[in-house]
């Protein structure tokens, strides 16, 4: 398996960060750093997004970055070029996804049905991401989801936090979840980064806690 996909398997949890500016990208990375915690997404949702995994990486070089909310291959472009070392994409575009595998970039598409998985397996892929989790079916759709592709693994994204992650994680087949409760906007845009630190520090304690 690829040595960034590794890593995020290692951690269990990938932040998913939605920033509308760069402001406080080099803080929220240190926060998430000394929280045990060095990997997160950078959603493409806004704007900001390639400045915020540029700011990111500026401040902790070894932290592990990904983009989210990747629909092009000129945001790929974009999100490379910024420090992103991950794709992750809500749905299966085959254009995204080949561009990736061509150029070694390890690519994470979003799956809900089936057809999605079988596509994904078509194309060589080992992880994909469950999206949305909760709103698709939760845990009792993906246990049924996963029972046709044993070599599949699974990251759950979409309505999961503190409350249901180990839930989600003791699944065989999970590989790590995404979530956002830790690097909420509110947190960031308040500056409120210790807040940050210690609840990612409690994510971290609850999955070493099994």
């Amino acid at each position: 398996m690829d040595k960034v996909l590794e890593r995020i398997g290692l951690a269990r949890i990938v932040p998913v960060v939605v920033m509308s500016r760069e402001d406080g990208a080099g803080k929220l990375a240190g926060a998430l750093t000394r929280a045990g915690l060095a990997v997160a997404e950078v959603t493409f949702r806004t704007g900001a997004a390639e400045r915020v995994i540029a700011g990111m990486a500026s401040e902790e070089p070894e932290m592990l970055l990904g983009a989210g909310t990747v629909t092009t291959v000129d945001q790929v472009k974009a999100a490379v070029e910024a420090g992103a070392k991950f794709i992750v994409s809500p749905g299966l575009s085959r254009t995204v996804v080949e561009y990736c595998i061509k150029r070694e970039i390890p690519v994470i598409p979003g799956v809900a049905t089936p057809t999605d998985i079988m596509a994904a397996l078509d194309l060589g892929l080992e992880v994909v991401k469950f999206f949305p989790a909760e709103a698709i079916g939760g845990l009792d759709y993906l246990r049924a989801i996963t029972a046709p592709f044993p070599t599949m693994r699974f990251i759950p994204t979409g309505g999961i936090d503190e409350s249901n992650l180990m839930s989600y994680l003791r699944h065989p087949r999970v590989f790590a979840c995404g979530g956002s409760w830790m690097v909420k906007q509110d947190l960031i845009e308040g500056g409120r980064f210790e807040e940050i630190t210690r609840l990612a520090r409690g994510t971290v304690s609850l999955i070493k806690a099994g």
